[in-house]
């Protein structure tokens, strides 16, 4: 096992390619100069493999002018895209259904989890990875996509920005019992068609994933579900 920290010790992503062929993974954030009451000090990367853990020292200015030494751990997994598949007419939306083993190890039942399609931009824009991602996890290729937001998911540790979509499919498009993923990538998904208020209802319930309720919520509120007046 190499030494992150070892004199003379090669350090994947840092001194020599890791799995993904990335080297310099430390000297990201530390030129970062947005805002002057943060002085980045030092940064190191503790993992690197497919995503990246990094810890970062930095000085921190606060309110009543006092000067802290501050650090934090952030894990980069890339930026992201989301969309929700929804037909207004026949008030139907189609989410998935997949193992998820970190829900599973913090007391989810069984770790499969309701989602809407998802998946990380790569090298790709965001509209494009959309709709790379929801015909790989749903097998419907997308039309015209709506961009709604974008949100940062989990601000405290995850660098992750999430950019979401909305776009239209045609109801008798779902078989019944579909499947999708890239079996190479280990996933087996369920597609799922649910009816809207159905979704909504199962909110807290069984659709526990922060994207998903976040997207169906917006469909009721300012979407293509909203009520006259809303």
């Amino acid at each position: 096992m190499t030494d992150q920290d070892g004199e003379g010790m090669p350090r994947p992503g840092v001194d020599v390619p890791d799995r993904r062929g990335r080297t310099g993974l430390d000297r990201v954030g530390r030129d970062l100069d947005r805002n002057p009451n943060v002085r980045v000090r030092d940064v190191r990367v503790l993992t690197s493999d497919w995503y990246v853990t990094r810890s970062t020292t930095f000085d921190f200015r606060h309110a009543d002018g006092r000067w802290t030494t501050e650090q934090r751990e952030t894990y980069d997994r890339g930026d992201g895209a989301t969309i929700l598949l929804y037909d207004a007419t026949a008030r139907t939306v189609v989410l998935t259904r997949q193992f998820r083993l970190p829900a599973y190890v913090n007391e989810h039942p069984d770790g499969m989890l309701i989602e809407a399609a998802a998946g990380l931009l790569d090298a790709d824009d965001p509209e494009t990875a959309i709709r790379r991602e929801a015909e790989e996890e749903t097998g419907l290729t997308v039309g015209d996509v709506e961009h709604v937001f974008d949100v940062y998911m989990s601000p405290g540790s995850v660098t992750e920005r999430l950019h979401f979509f909305a776009a239209p499919y045609d109801h008798g498009s779902i078989a019944h019992g579909a499947r999708a993923g890239l079996a190479h990538e280990g996933e087996d998904i369920e597609v799922l068609e649910l009816g809207f208020d159905d979704a909504l209802d199962r909110i807290g319930v069984d659709i526990l994933d922060a994207k998903t309720i976040m997207l169906l919520q917006w469909a009721a509120l300012r979407g293509p579900f909203r009520t006259a007046g809303g």
